[in-house]
């Protein structure tokens, strides 16, 4: 058991029909769903060929429908007293799950994201990322400046900048080195702040083709990042984003 704090390694989507969106990605990645009780509630594991990689659950009333990702700290309370303080707001606060403990806040720029200790450890780094398991999360920030701050004050990160066609990509680094997450302003400053987790993938223009027909759209056509891979984004029928991406073969 070991633990990687700085990691985000697991995803839930939260909406009202957990049905309709499992029967979506399991038609446009092949998951497989396997549902359970979860602390107390309908809980439905995703499974990417054997190895689960997250969850679909029903939203809270008045939440609306997106990817949260779960960040791993090496204390939760302390972390998100540390993270009010520095301007985020508690959404939901620390308590023990079946297999953690969790809290769930909104960053200085209005992102949600979940703290995560869990009690079996950290999913390992792989060296190769399956296709259709989770390679990346970014965040699309109003206020690109805040949440550098944000994230490198309360979290440890360091922060390094690379030039890429369209502007600055802000890439944040875990105390170990290894990049953990990238930060970006919004295109779009009148959408709210998010984070955007990505999904390895075949073939990036084959994924964006079933999009529409499975009843999502797409939000970002595929499109090539020298380096890093060709690279899509979603919202699926019930209106949360997911990117995507087909990574550069690296020499």
């Amino acid at each position: 058991m070991s633990y990687l704090p700085g990691k985000f390694n697991w995803f839930e989507h939260l909406s009202n029909s957990p049905a309709q969106a499992s029967e979506f990605h399991r038609a446009l990645f092949g998951w497989k769903f396997r549902p359970l009780h979860r602390d107390g509630r309908p809980y439905q594991l995703i499974h990417n060929g054997d190895t689960a990689i997250g969850a679909m659950r029903e939203a809270p009333p008045g939440t609306r429908c997106h990817w949260n990702g779960f960040l791993s700290v090496s204390d939760v309370d302390a972390t998100l007293r540390d993270a009010v303080a520095a301007g985020a707001r508690s959404v939901l606060p620390a308590a023990d799950r079946d297999d953690g403990r969790a809290a769930t806040l909104s960053d200085p720029t209005g992102a949600l994201l979940s703290l995560w200790r869990g009690i079996a450890g950290d999913r390992p780094d792989a060296g190769d990322i399956a296709v259709g398991d989770w390679c990346w999360n970014e965040l699309m920030t109003s206020d690109a400046k805040r949440a550098l701050a944000f994230y490198t004050q309360v979290f440890g990160y360091s922060e390094e900048l690379h030039h890429f066609p369209g502007g600055g990509y802000h890439i944040l680094k875990g105390s170990d080195g290894k990049a953990r997450a990238g930060v970006m302003p919004s295109a779009h400053p009148q959408v709210p702040s998010t984070w955007l987790p990505y999904v390895r993938v075949e073939d990036a223009d084959a994924i964006a083709a079933r999009i529409a027909p499975l009843g999502g759209k797409l939000m970002t056509a595929p499109f090539d990042v020298p380096g890093v891979g060709r690279i899509g984004a979603l919202f699926d029928p019930l209106g949360a984003a997911l990117g995507f991406i087909h990574p550069a073969v690296r020499a």
